[in-house]
C-alpha cells in the first residue's frame, strides 16, 4: 500500500477529542483508478486551508484498485462541511457509479498518528 506524507491542516495543533474518517473507494475497472487518484490528489491541495482540518493521508492499493484517505477533523460538523464542498461533490458525482465506496468515522481522544494509521490499515485489511 502506498501512502502520502501527512498533510497538516489549519487545526493541526488542536487537542482532542477529534474525529477520524477513513474512506476506501474500489474502482470497478483499473482504467478508472488513475483519474480517481489524480482528482483526490488535486482535492488534497485544499487541505491546508480547510476549516476544522487537523491532518490527513491519501493512500492507494493499486493491485486492489483501491484509493482513499484517512483524515482527522476537529469535529463531525467540519467533516460534513468538507463532504459538501463543491470540489468534493463533483468528484463523487463523476465517480460514484464507477466503483464502491466504504467509509468509517470514529472519535479519537488525541492525535496519535501511528495509532490512527494502524487502526485504518486494520479496517482496510
Amino acid at each position: 500500500m502506498l501512502r502520502s506524507r501527512w498533510i497538516a491542516g489549519p487545526d493541526a495543533e488542536r487537542p482532542g477529542p477529534l474525529v477520524a474518517a477513513l474512506t476506501d473507494f474500489r474502482t470497478d475497472r483499473m482504467l478508472d483508478l488513475p483519474g480517481v487518484a489524480r482528482r483526490g490528489l488535486s482535492l488534497s491541495r485544499l487541505w491546508p486551508s480547510l476549516p476544522g482540518a487537523v491532518g490527513m493521508w491519501l493512500w492507494a492499493d493499486i493491485p486492489g484498485r483501491r484509493v482513499g484517505s484517512l483524515s482527522v477533523w476537529r469535529g463531525e460538523s467540519d467533516l460534513r462541511e468538507f463532504v459538501r464542498l463543491r470540489a468534493h461533490v463533483e468528484i463523487m458525482r463523476d465517480y460514484r457509479h464507477r466503483g464502491t465506496l466504504r467509509s468509517r468515522t470514529w472519535q479519537v481522544g488525541e492525535l496519535d498518528r501511528a495509532g490512527l494509521w494502524h487502526a485504518a490499515t486494520a479496517s482496510l485489511a
